[in-house]
C-alpha cells in the first residue's frame, strides 16, 4: 500500500495550499511530494503538459523516493562486518511509494538531483550507490541548506566513492599490513601483556594517514589528537612515527620516560612529532595523554587546540585540527561527550570543528549495545549539533578514506564538527588477558573465523591486478622491519619542557617574587578603564561602581577584592601577559562583583574596559561558560598546557560545584606532571565560606585538594586580603615555574568593609604565605592559627572582648606550607602556653587533618582544635543553626 492511500483528497488539497503559502510548515516528505507534483504540472513534454492524477502522483512519489533515500538510506547500508548485508528495506521499496517494476524504465523529471531527468532504474542506482553501500550517511537533520546541499552534491555526483590508483591501493594495503602485523608481533613476543590491541579496527590507520595527508594539503599545520587506550600504541607507531624499538622497550619496562615522576602505563602516554608525507607539507602531530577515564581527554584536546588557534590568529581555526577518537560505548555513555559537543559553536570554546572518529567494536567491555544505549546508533548524541555522520564498513578501507576526506573537507569549509563511525569488531577481549567467550560466544565464533582486514583487501587487489608476489613482498618487508627493531636499541625519550615550555623550570622552589606595581601606574590603568567611548551608556550602578574603584585608587585606600583583581589583571595585560578567565557567570561574577564586561543600556553593545590597558602582545579573554564543570575545567586545563606564558583561570560558580569536575582534578590537574611530565599553570577560583547557605554553597572541599598534594604538585592558597590576592595572581604569572594554583575565594568578604587594602600594599611587596600577627608578643599567652574569611570574625571577637593576650596568625598558603615562616612566626610568642587551629569546616573536613601534624612538629605539642564537629554534610541548611555553630566555635577559640 502506498503512503498516499491512507489520506483523503481533501486532506492533500488542504496541505497543498498550506505548502504554497508556508512551505516550512509542511513535513519534508510532503514538501517533496508537492514539489514533484508542480514539477510534473509544468513539464514541457506532451505526456506531462497536463498530467493525469496518476502521473502527478508518480512524479511526486519519485521525489519522495529521492528524499527518503537521503534521509533513511543508511538503514540499508552494508556497514557491519558481523551481520549479513540487507538487500531491501520496507520503507525504501518501490511499493512504499506506490511505484512498481513497470516504472523502472520510465523517464522521470527530477528536482535538485544529479540529472534533470532519468529512468527510475538509474535514479534508484544512483541513490543505492550513494547511500546504501559501505557508507551510510545521516545528514538530513542538518538545518543549514548550504551544508545540506554541499553534501548532496559531493556524494551523489560521485556515487559516494573515490577512485584510487593502483599505487594508492598498494599504499593502503601496506598500512593495513603494518597495523595488523604489528599487533600479531607484539602478541607473539610479549604474550599476556596488556596492549589493547587494534585488531579488528586496523582500518583506522590508513584512515588517519589519509586525514593527515589531506589536512596538510589544505593548510593545516597542527593536528591535536585525543583517544582512549585501544589502538594507541599502533597509532603512535604508524601515524606519529614512534620507533618500534622504543615501544618494545616499554614492553620490557626498560625505557627512560625522559622526566622525573611516577610515569604511567604505555597505553596512556602522549607523543608529539613533526611528520612529512611524500609530496605533502610537514605537519605537527600531538597525541594528548589520557587516563583510563575514556572520554575525559575530549575537552582537554579542545582547550589545547583553541589556545594554539588563538596564538596563530585569524586563520588559527583552519590551521589547527582537533581529532577525537572514541569507543562506541563511551561515546554514547559518557556525559562529558555531550558537554564537549555543546562547546563546539560557543564563542569562548569553538575550535573550528572537530573530526570525531568512533571506533565501534560493537561491545563495551562485556556490555552489548542493547544494554549500553537507548538509541539505534552509538553516534546519535552528535545529532545535537546537526553534524553529518558517516557510518562506514571497517573492512572497506577505500570507503573509510573517502568518508574521512568528505568529513575533513566539510569541517574545513563550514567549521563544524563531523563524525565518522568505523563499524568494526574487537578480535580479543577487553584486553589480551580477557576471555570474551564467557559472555559473547556467538559473536566470537564469527570473529575467530573472520580473516583480518589486510587479507580481505589483499584478495580484492589480486582481482584488480596486484600480484600475490608483490603482496607477499610487502608483508615480508613489514615483518623484517619488526624483527630488526626487536633487536635494536631505543632512542632517548623526548624531554617534556621544550618549545614554549623551555623558558620555565621543571623544579619549583619557594622564592620571594616582588609583584608590586608602582602606584602612579595603577592609577593610570584605573583612569583608562573608567573612560567610556561617546554614546556608550552603562547601567548607572555599574558606572558608579567603576567611579568608586577609581576614587579608591586615587585616594589610596578602600580597595576591595574585585578592584584588586581588576588591577592585577590590568597590570599583567599592560606588561604584555594575556589573561583568560572563564566559568559560569564569570564576566559579571557570581556575586555581582566583577563586571569586567559592560553592556550599553540602549544598544546592548559590549565593552571590556581591560582591553584598553592591554599591550599589543596581550589580550584579555573573559567568557561566560556553558553550565558544565567537567568539560570547562578540562578545556581550561588544555588551554593552560598550551599557554604557559599567560594566566589561565577557571572560576567555579561556587566552590562546592568543583566536584563535578573531580575526574579532571584527579587525573589531569594534580597528577598530570608526575604521570606524563606535563606541567600546568592553571588557576582555580573556588568561592568558599560558611555563611548559612547550606551544604552546596559553603565548601570548596579544601580537604580534598590538600589530600591530593604531594611532591610540590599543587599550590593551595586561602588569601584573606585584596592585596594578598593581587600579589598571588601576579606571582602565578611571574614565577619561573608552572604549577596549578587553587585559590579559595570569598563571598561575603567581597562587601565586608573590613576586607580592604591600601594602594601602597599593592604598589610594593609580594605574596606572603604566612601573615603575621600584630599583637604584642610580650602580652600573648594564646595563639590562634587560621586561614581565610574566619580571620575577620576572630579579629572582631578579639577586639570586642579585649583579648590582647591572644594573637591570630594567618596561613595564606596551605600547600606548599612554608613551615620555615610558620615556625618563625610562632617562635615570636615565647609566652604562649597553647596554640589552637580554628576553622569553619567540620572536624573531618577543612585543613585540620592536614595542618595538625605540621603544627605539632613545630610546637612539640599537640595543637588544640576549634571548629565544627565531624559531619557527613559540609554545612547545615538552617541559618539559625549556622549562627549558633559559628558563635560556638568562636567561643571555643577564645576559651
Amino acid at each position: 500500500m502506498s503512503f498516499l492511500d491512507s489520506v483523503s483528497p481533501q486532506w492533500i488539497e488542504g496541505h497543498y495550499l498550506l505548502w504554497k503559502k508556508a512551505p516550512h510548515l509542511v513535513a519534508a516528505e510532503w514538501a517533496a511530494f508537492f514539489s514533484g507534483f508542480e514539477m510534473g504540472s509544468t513539464a514541457s513534454t506532451a505526456e506531462t503538459a497536463t498530467p493525469s492524477p496518476e502521473t502527478a502522483r508518480k512524479l511526486a512519489a519519485v521525489q519522495s523516493l529521492i528524499h527518503r533515500h537521503r534521509d533513511m538510506g543508511h538503514l540499508l547500508a552494508c556497514t557491519d562486518p558481523l551481520s549479513p548485508c540487507k538487500r531491501e528495506h520496507p520503507l525504501l521499496s518501490l511499493q512504499a511509494f506506490g511505484l512498481e517494476k513497470a516504472d523502472l524504465d520510465r523517464v522521470f523529471p527530477t528536482e535538485d538531483f544529479t540529472t534533470a531527468e532519468a529512468t527510475l532504474r538509474e535514479i534508484l542506482r544512483i541513490l543505492r550507490d550513494t547511500y546504501c553501500r559501505s557508507i551510510g550517511v545521516e545528514f538530513m537533520h542538518i538545518q543549514d541548506p548550504r551544508q545540506w546541499q554541499w553534501l548532496v552534491d559531493r556524494m551523489e555526483k560521485s556515487g559516494n566513492r573515490q577512485v584510487f590508483s593502483l599505487d594508492d591501493k598498494r599504499a593502503i594495503l601496506k598500512r593495513l599490513l603494518e597495523a595488523s602485523l604489528f599487533e600479531i608481533f607484539l602478541h607473539r613476543k610479549f604474550p599476556g601483556q596488556t596492549r589493547f590491541s587494534l585488531e579488528g579496527g586496523e582500518t583506522i590507520i590508513p584512515l588517519l594517514d589519509a586525514v593527515v595527508s589531506r589536512a596538510g594539503r589544505q593548510g593545516v599545520t597542527d593536528v591535536i589528537l585525543g583517544m582512549p587506550h585501544r589502538g594507541r600504541l599502533n597509532i603512535q607507531a604508524h601515524i606519529f612515527g614512534k620507533k618500534y624499538e622504543n615501544i618494545f622497550a616499554e614492553f620490557r619496562d626498560t625505557e627512560d620516560p625522559g622526566f622525573v615522576g611516577d610515569g604511567d602505563v604505555k597505553y596512556h602516554r602522549g607523543i608529539s612529532a613533526d611528520v612529512h608525507r611524500e609530496g605533502d607539507a610537514t605537519i605537527h602531530l600531538t597525541l594528548v595523554p589520557n587516563p583510563s577515564h575514556l572520554e575525559a581527554v575530549n575537552p582537554v584536546v579542545e582547550g589545547k587546540s583553541r589556545a594554539r588557534q588563538d596564538r596563530y590568529g585569524a586563520d588559527g581555526a583552519s590551521r589547527v585540527l582537533p581529532v577525537l577518537i572514541h569507543g562506541d560505548a563511551a561515546f554514547a555513555g559518557q556525559g562529558i561527550v555531550a558537554e564537549t559537543l555543546n562547546m563546539s559553536q560557543l564563542e569562548g570554546y569553538a575550535t573550528g570543528g572537530t573530526l570525531h572518529i568512533v571506533l565501534n567494536n560493537q561491545i563495551g567491555f562485556t556490555t552489548r549495545p542493547a544494554d549500553a544505549r537507548s538509541t539505534r546508533y552509538a553516534t546519535d548524541v552528535a545529532k545535537m549539533l546537526a553534524a553529518p555522520i558517516f557510518h562506514v564498513h571497517c573492512e572497506d578501507p577505500e570507503a573509510a578514506i573517502h568518508a574521512a576526506h568528505l568529513a575533513l573537507d566539510f569541517r574545513q569549509k563550514f567549521a563544524v564538527d563531523v563524525v565518522v563511525e568505523l563499524i568494526c569488531y574487537r578480535r580479543h577481549g577487553h584486553n589480551e588477558g580477557d576471555e570474551p567467550y564467557f559472555t559473547e560466544p556467538l559473536m566470537y565464533d564469527q570473529i575467530s573465523n573472520r580473516p583480518p582486514a589486510h587479507q580481505l583487501y589483499g584478495e580484492r587487489l589480486l582481482q584488480e591486478g596486484l600480484s600475490s608476489e608483490e603482496i607477499d613482498g610487502l608483508k615480508d618487508a613489514v615483518s623484517k622491519t619488526l624483527e630488526s627493531a626487536f633487536n635494536g636499541s631505543p632512542t632517548a625519550a623526548e624531554a617534556p619542557f621544550l618549545g614554549r615550555w623551555s623558558a620555565f623550570c621543571q623544579e619549583s622552589a619557594a622564592t620571594k617574587i616582588e609583584t608590586g606595581v608602582p602606584a602612579p601606574l595603577l592609577l593610570s590603568l584605573t583612569e583608562a578603564m573608567v573612560v567610556l567611548p561617546a554614546g556608550f551608556t552603562p547601567h548607572p550602578k555599574i558606572a558608579a561602581l567603576y567611579a568608586k574603584r577609581r576614587d579608591c585608587v586615587a585616594t589610596g585606600a578602600g580597595i576591595d577584592w574585585a578592584n584588586a583583581e581588576s588591577l592585577a589583571f590590568a597590570a599583567l595585560l599592560h606588561e604584555g601577559i594575556s589573561v583568560r578567565l572563564s566559568g559560569e557567570d564569570s564576566r559579571r561574577g557570581t556575586f555581582s562583583q566583577r563586571h569586567c564586561v559592560l553592556h550599553d543600556m540602549r544598544s546592548g553593545r559590549s565593552r571590556i574596559p581591560l582591553d584598553t590597558v592591554a599591550a599589543d602582545t596581550a589580550a584579555f579573554r573573559p567568557y561566560d561558560s556553558l553550565l558544565s564543570e567537567a568539560a570547562v575545567l578540562g578545556f581550561e586545563y588544555g588551554y593552560a598546557l598550551e599557554f604557559p606564558e599567560g594566566l589561565t583561570i577557571w572560576e567555579a560558580q561556587y566552590g562546592d560545584f568543583a566536584n563535578g569536575a573531580q575526574v579532571i582534578i584527579d587525573q589531569f590537574l594534580c597528577s598530570g606532571e608526575t604521570k606524563w611530565g606535563r606541567a600546568s599553570g592553571l588557576v582555580l577560583l573556588l568561592p568558599h565560606g560558611y555563611e548559612g547557605q547550606g551544604a552546596e554553597h559553603s565548601s570548596a572541599r579544601l580537604e580534598r585538594f590538600l589530600q591530593l598534594c604531594a611532591d610540590g604538585n599543587l599550590q593551595v592558597a586561602f588569601p584573606s586580603t585584596p592585596a594578598q590576592y593581587f600579589h598571588l595572581l601576579r606571582r602565578q604569572a611571574k614565577q619561573p615555574f608552572r604549577k596549578p594554583l587553587v585559590i579559595l575565594t570569598p563571598k561575603s568578604l567581597l562587601r565586608n568593609p573590613a576586607c580592604i587594602s591600601r594602594l601602597d600594599e599593592l604598589a610594593g611587596g609580594w605574596f606572603r604565605e604566612i601573615l603575621p600577627s600584630s599583637a604584642d608578643p610580650e602580652k600573648v599567652t594564646a595563639l590562634l592559627v587560621c586561614s581565610g574569611k574566619l580571620y575577620y570574625e576572630l579579629a572582631k571577637k578579639r577586639l570586642l572582648t579585649n583579648r590582647e593576650d591572644t594573637a591570630i596568625i594567618r596561613i595564606e598558603q596551605l600547600y606548599p606550607l612554608r613551615a620555615d615562616l610558620l615556625r618563625e612566626e610562632l617562635g615570636r610568642f615565647r609566652h604562649a602556653r597553647n596554640c589552637t587551629w580554628v576553622q569553619e569546616e567540620p572536624r573531618n573536613m577543612g585543613a585540620w587533618n592536614y595542618i595538625r601534624p605540621h603544627l605539632a612538629g613545630i610546637l612539640g605539642i599537640e595543637p588544640k582544635y576549634a571548629g565544627r564537629k565531624e559531619a557527613a554534610s559540609p554545612a547545615t541548611g538552617s541559618f539559625r543553626q549556622h549562627r549558633a555553630e559559628q558563635e560556638r566555635l568562636l567561643e571555643e577559640a577564645f576559651g
